[in-house]
């Protein structure tokens, strides 16, 4: 079939929960108090408080008429069959309750969405704005409750996520897991090898299914069971979307996945920052950001649309990761031998930070923007909040780093070893905070003279940083182009780290056993009948009848061949006339070796 009918017998209660094992439902309702339900069954179901599971008692109500009320309302009870199953639902209503008021009920019972709801009634569809009298509805009436149809260029795909769905819904209410844990992983891998590979707008179309069918918000519903064995498949299963989506499909799509991650990142946030999941997905995000464009979002006068994620979005991930910093650094201060290191948090500050930096210097106008904002004097005004905010984090941090600065020159002063050890458990990653406020400051009037102020007066402990925990790998080109805060030594290893790595390490080598009497003529075969990979590699040198081996040995090799290669008598090169020192290829003739 080209339309798939979502399958609201998945939504409606199974058959052997003892609550719902009846197959009909008794609920009393009236068009003032939409969400009164009231079931005939003692033993009510309490699902979680989510979209998937409204909470019923909270719905409750008297069924008396409304005080004040003079009108004459006709009492109807009547049927709703849900055709996939059979089961019936008995509503009692008024006959000028609406048909949106029915399907508020419905949800109310079933948890189907309203926007999956169709009702049939003698063969036509009720629109939600009539009202049961206008739909000719009488007492007894039966109506059928049908699913959506869908028209979608991936049936396939809204198919396998409705499943995991359904699947998702009736763990929450508490049926076995045995052996659910590989069906939800599997429906999740299955979706994603039915992505398009090829085309990144049919791949935008086929993602968008994921979160439309809120198989995020199940997810999640799922993770904060309080239940284990719910708790670790929901973790497994989305651990598996985060990864595979890295792995099976190309890079070109990756991006594509941003607003997936954005929607768990906000779900997760419910179970704290600490946690490790929400970390992943956080982590993720921030990887991502550097490679997508960030739209003003529909309140800044953007067209949220033809953005993935607006910077509104991002904003509260740097807010939260500055909080986290700016209380680390404070540890990194106190003699704590558990203090954490913001590894990852700085990480994903500065992925974040980078894509906001480059939102406003595109809307940036004018030089260097001063704090306070005025009104009308930077185009940067649509980002005004988030502009004047990040100079409050840059202000904090910097007032932070200065002190861990001044502390460090402390303890370096006095050669406290033991505490020294436990305090470089959060200096590591001093040098890329001061990298990130760097960069925040070229933003601002006046920021950038007060960042390389405060440092040129802690000049020892940058120093220190630099010398102890630069890397080839980083880029130190922001800090060499200011030497008033380096030292010679902190400059030399600097210089160092430019230079490519010297490795003497290699798979293999080129092997050589050379007699010293034909030194130049056995090197020269060695040589000349090498591969030019193998030359790139490393070279085993060894004299015959001798046992040494190592670098010793070849230093020596190296400098006997110069010497037999410069030798006159052997006519490979000419000395200058001018000047002894100078040599040139010989232009004769040249005898074999």
């Amino acid at each position: 079939m080209s339309h798939i009918k979502r399958k609201l017998d998945d939504y409606a209660p199974t058959d052997d929960e003892d609550d719902v094992s009846s197959d009909l439902v008794s609920v009393r309702m009236r068009k003032d108090q939409p969400n009164a339900v009231n079931s005939t069954s003692n033993n009510s179901l309490s699902p979680p408080n989510h979209p998937f599971y409204p909470r019923v008692s909270d719905a409750q109500c008297s069924t008396s008429t409304h005080p004040g009320s003079t009108r004459s309302l006709t009492r109807l009870q009547f049927f709703v069959r849900l055709i996939s199953d059979g089961n019936s639902l008995v509503l009692h209503g008024s006959s000028d309750d609406t048909v949106q008021s029915i399907h508020e009920k419905i949800q109310s019972i079933t948890g189907i969405p309203i926007i999956e709801q169709r009702l049939i009634y003698r063969g036509k569809q009720l629109q939600s704005e009539q009202t049961l009298s206008e739909c000719s509805i009488q007492n007894d009436a039966g109506l059928q409750l049908v699913g959506r149809l869908r028209s979608t260029k991936h049936p396939q795909a809204w198919q396998v996520i409705n499943e995991m769905v359904s699947l998702i819904c009736r763990l929450c209410k508490g049926e076995s897991t045995r052996g659910q844990s590989k069906n939800v992983k599997s429906r999740v891998m299955e979706f994603l090898t039915m992505t398009p590979r090829n085309d990144n707008e049919q791949a935008a179309g086929h993602l968008q299914i994921f979160t439309s069918s809120c198989a995020p918000e199940a997810l999640v519903m799922l993770y904060m069971s309080p239940l284990k064995d719910n708790k670790d498949i929901a973790d497994e299963a989305i651990r598996h979307f985060i990864n595979s989506s890295k792995t099976v499909l190309p890079k070109s799509i990756h991006s594509q996945f941003a607003p997936i991650l954005l929607e768990f990142c906000k779900l997760l946030s419910r179970a704290g920052h600490e946690d490790r999941l929400y970390n992943l997905c956080r982590s993720s995000l921030g990887s991502m950001v550097e490679y997508i464009g960030l739209g003003r979002g529909s309140k800044n006068g953007g067209e949220s649309s033809k953005c993935l994620i607006a910077v509104q979005e991002i904003f509260p991930f740097i807010s939260e990761l500055a909080a986290r910093l700016s209380s680390d650094l404070v540890s990194t201060m106190e003699y704590d031998l558990t203090v954490r290191q913001p590894l990852s948090d700085v990480k994903d500050f500065t992925a974040f930070l980078l894509a906001l930096r480059t939102a406003i210097m595109e809307e940036q106008v004018g030089g260097p923007i001063e704090i306070p904002i005025r009104e009308g004097v930077y185009n940067v005004m649509c980002y005004r909040e988030e502009t004047e905010y990040l100079h409050g984090i840059f202000v904090d941090l910097l007032e932070k780093m200065e002190q861990c600065l001044q502390k460090m020159e402390e303890c370096l002063a006095v050669k406290e070893k033991v505490e020294s050890e436990s305090l470089r458990l959060g200096w590591c990653q001093y040098l890329a905070i001061l990298k990130e406020l760097n960069c925040i400051s070229k933003l601002y009037g006046g920021a950038e003279e007060l960042f390389w102020t405060k440092l040129s007066c802690r000049k020892d402990s940058v120093c220190f940083l630099i010398v102890r925990y630069a890397k080839r790998s980083d880029d130190h080109q922001w800090i060499l182009e200011h030497k008033d805060v380096t030292n010679f030594k902190a400059r030399r290893h600097l210089a160092m780290m430019i230079l490519p790595e010297v490795k003497d390490e290699y798979e293999e080598l080129h092997e050589m056993l050379i007699d010293r009497s034909q030194l130049l003529a056995e090197s020269f075969e060695y040589i000349a009948h090498a591969d030019l990979d193998a030359l790139r590699g490393g070279l085993f040198m060894e004299f015959k009848n001798e046992e040494a081996t190592g670098p010793g040995v070849l230093r020596e090799w190296f400098f006997l061949v110069c010497q037999a290669i410069f030798n006159p008598q052997n006519a490979l090169f000419v000395a200058c006339p001018n000047d002894r020192r100078r040599f040139f290829p010989n232009p004769g003739k040249l005898s074999v070796l």
